[in-house]
């Protein structure tokens, strides 16, 4: 979703709002956690904690435990403790928590594999569920709980083994003082510890009294040399449930005496109602209220609560309501174009302040204009939230169901919303079914919308769960976009193709300004995500600036963010600079690399190599193209073979050369490659755009915005170069290169460079 850029953790949390930092903190009000107790169970997850976040009864032993207390396991945070994440039954199945939310990337998969390695488990027997708004599943590295910015993997390596670490020395230490035997005469493996003479012991048979063993402070992590489970080709863990149709995502809540709601949003973002006759929905078989309700933005909506989804939305569609946009801007994609268009041949705020004065006597120059429209984000399951109210008053108690990748932030906002103290909500985080950034939003839209339809629903005397649900149409017409971009480069260079000088001005509109991480994500005016991707690693004389026209149009990160386009300008522009100084793309880029850049070297070698190029001969019509990126520390190469035929592109092959650092599980980072190559190629495809004509969102649903399908998927190799250094992300790198890999075959081909996302050749 975003980078850090260079804070450390320290400064990134106290740079949080203070509401951010309580959910995150073992010290904040709502946090029941004591810091100081020593001894904890890692065996027993609670399963009646209360309401208040941050409450692991389990973590706080009983009196006569906490008085035993040592002294070095009271340095622990709640992140460190074993006792939040891993539980170990009778029979020797152990769960793993996950402090993050599974939604296609294959956490559920890797993160117990980590886990597992250093507890030396057997892995036929771990499964895993979602951990919840406890400050135990905060990022190690961001200070609260998300699940973004392909940070998962990289940020809870290090945790995750300790965690296993310590369960695992408790087991030996509960073993050794069962056979009175010395700690170090004892090993472990596939979940038994084994002790001298062969005996042996389960870890189930030993749980229950390893709960009573401290917890070591420090502990001695495996030699990499060492590791069974980690870089070995797992299938996930999740395969055979979604495969089978067996999985439940949140849309599948189903509680007893539950309700369901759709809202009918205003077509021109923020609009408030000026009249609506609801007698005609009313009317409808298991409709049960007709709910104004307040929308985020400040916009005001209508819910139809009904029995089921299928009244709830015929309801709905009987609604007649007449809308007040007067207060609104109408954005219009004509126009707005030719807005940017002009901000564009301005200086912006500054992001490199590189002198470009030789432009004017470089005796090679390019001037190019991009632009790159709005995206949805269309993840397969649209977005539900389920808000379950009990008790009165000061004593109301919610629920919350919902695939959050926030889930601080979200229970935060449900609390605000239904007017009660933060420690009397409970979210239960949900299997989600994709989201590429749509469940992660600042100012938690559909869960503040959800906790709205429960409260108007209550007032209404309605009891009971409310499950509050999105059609594909909602998210589509009414959802938050990745921003419309225009990019104007002005280059010179010499005919060695050396770059002498590089004038560059993006406009867009920014994600961060107005959320919570605007203090640190804006800087001098320049959204940083918006130039993430520009300039490095290439050694040029640039000056960024950037312009961050305000728009009534809700934008959001997408799978990549920034990278969605810089990664596309710069690398057909490196590749145009190449070619037009009569170089190789490939030996060019290389040159860039030389002596400086290592990672993103190889990984392009990996995919040269592995491809044939410049050594295969390519079929009639054919030709190659090439680009490497790094996004999210993770330089990703591709070297792809395309088509044109009667003006139609076609992208028939794609070899990947991946630097993501150790590879955990190799099968799931092929496949968030080969999810995330296809993800790419939509971009480029007619149709892959959203477009706004008097403020409304002229696309509904796949009819007529494009994503790309099955049929649109050529063969994919991935190759991963192998490295022991701790690991990068994944989940977002992918992406970026394809679309410009794909351009640069297209202007081998045609000698046309294309300017323009999705692809137009005409």
């Amino acid at each position: 979703m975003y980078k850090t850029q260079n804070l450390s953790p320290a400064e990134l949390f106290s740079q949080l709002p203070k509401g951010i930092q309580m959910l995150a903190s073992s010290e904040g009000e709502s946090s029941v956690i004591n810091p100081a107790l020593a001894r904890r169970s890692f065996l027993k997850m609670a399963t009646a904690g209360g309401f208040a976040l941050g409450a692991f009864p389990m973590l706080a032993q009983a009196a006569t435990g906490a008085a035993a207390a040592s002294a070095s396991a009271s340095k622990l945070k709640p992140i460190e403790q074993p006792s939040a994440f891993v539980s170990i039954a009778a029979d020797g199945m152990v769960t793993v928590t996950l402090n993050r939310l599974e939604f296609g990337q294959g956490v559920q998969t890797g993160l117990p594999m980590i886990l597992a390695e250093e507890l030396d488990a057997d892995w036929g027997k771990v499964k895993t569920q979602h951990g919840n708004a406890d400050p135990a599943y905060i990022d190690p590295n961001f200070g609260m709980q998300i699940t973004g910015g392909s940070s998962s993997i990289k940020n809870s390596y290090t945790q995750y083994r300790e965690l296993g670490a310590r369960a695992r020395a408790m087991l030996v230490a509960a073993a050794a003082a069962q056979w009175g035997v010395d700690a170090s005469s004892l090993r472990t493996e596939q979940g038994v510890v084994i002790g001298p003479g062969g005996k042996r012991l389960t870890y189930g048979a030993l749980a229950e009294a390893a709960m009573a063993m401290p917890v070591p402070e420090k502990v001695t992590l495996k030699d990499p040399k060492q590791f069974r489970l980690i870089g070995q080709p797992t299938l996930r863990l999740d395969a055979r449930a979604k495969s089978s149709g067996q999985q439940s995502y949140g849309i599948d809540m189903n509680l007893p005496g539950m309700l369901t709601a759709v809202v009918a949003h205003p077509p021109v973002f923020g609009s408030k109602i000026k009249s609506v006759d609801d007698s005609a929905a009313k009317a409808v078989d298991g409709v049960k209220a007709v709910l104004r309700i307040a929308l985020d933005r400040g916009g005001e909506g209508v819910a139809v609560v009904a029995n089921a989804y299928w009244a709830a939305k015929l309801g709905r569609d009987a609604l007649k309501i007449q809308w007040d946009d007067s207060a609104r801007e109408k954005v219009d994609s004509v126009t707005q174009l030719a807005s940017y268009q002009a901000l564009a041949k301005k200086t912006g705020a500054i992001k490199y302040a590189a002198d470009v004065s030789a432009l004017a006597t470089a005796p090679k120059k390019i001037s190019a204009e991009f632009v790159f429209p709005y995206l949805a984000h269309t993840p397969m399951e649209p977005l539900s939230c389920t808000v379950e109210l009990t008790g009165q008053g000061a004593d109301t108690k919610v629920q919350l169901w919902v695939g959050s990748q926030m889930p601080g932030l979200d229970s935060m906002a449900a609390a605000k919303v239904l007017g009660v103290k933060p420690a009397n909500v409970r979210i239960h985080v949900q299997m989600a079914g994709g989201g590429f950034g749509r469940r992660g939003v600042p100012g938690s839209d559909y869960v503040v919308e959800a906790a709205g339809v429960a409260k108007a629903a209550r007032a209404a005397g309605l009891t009971g769960a409310v499950r509050t649900l999105w059609s594909r149409e909602d998210d589509v017409r009414g959802g938050y976009y990745r921003p419309m971009h225009v990019h104007r480069a002005e280059i010179g260079f010499d005919a060695d193709g050396k770059i002498l000088a590089w004038d560059h001005v993006i406009v867009g509109q920014s994600i961060m300004t107005g959320t919570a991480f605007e203090k640190f994500m804006v800087k001098d005016g320049v959204d940083e995500t918006m130039v993430e991707g520009m300039k490095l690693p290439y050694d040029i004389p640039m000056r960024l600036s950037a312009h961050h026209p305000v728009e009534n149009v809700p934008v959001l990160w997408w799978r990549s963010v920034g990278s969605t386009h810089t990664a596309y300008v710069m690398e057909t522009l490196i590749d145009e600079i190449a070619r037009q100084s009569n170089q190789d793309p490939v030996a060019f880029r290389m040159q860039q690399f030389a002596g400086k850049h290592p990672r993103h070297q190889t990984a392009l070698q990996t995919a040269v190599d592995r491809s044939g190029y410049g050594k295969r001969k390519l079929a009639e019509g054919r030709a190659w193209g090439v680009a490497v990126h790094e996004s999210f520390n993770t330089v990703v190469a591709y070297v792809v073979e395309a088509s044109v035929t009667d003006g139609k592109p076609k992208l028939h092959a794609i070899t990947a050369g991946v630097h993501c650092n150790l590879a955990i599980n190799p099968t799931s980072i092929e496949a968030q490659i080969q999810g995330a190559a296809l993800m790419g190629l939509g971009m480029c495809l007619p149709g892959a755009a959203i477009t706004l004509k008097d403020g409304v969102v002229e696309q509904s649903n796949f009819t007529n915005y494009t994503v790309a399908r099955i049929t649109d998927m050529p063969s994919v190799a991935v190759h991963i170069v192998p490295s022991a250094d701790a690991p990068t992300g994944l989940g977002e790198p992918g992406l970026p290169p394809l679309a410009p890999a794909f351009a640069n075959a297209i202007a081998s081909l045609t000698g046309k460079r294309l300017r323009e996302l999705p692809f137009k050749l005409a």
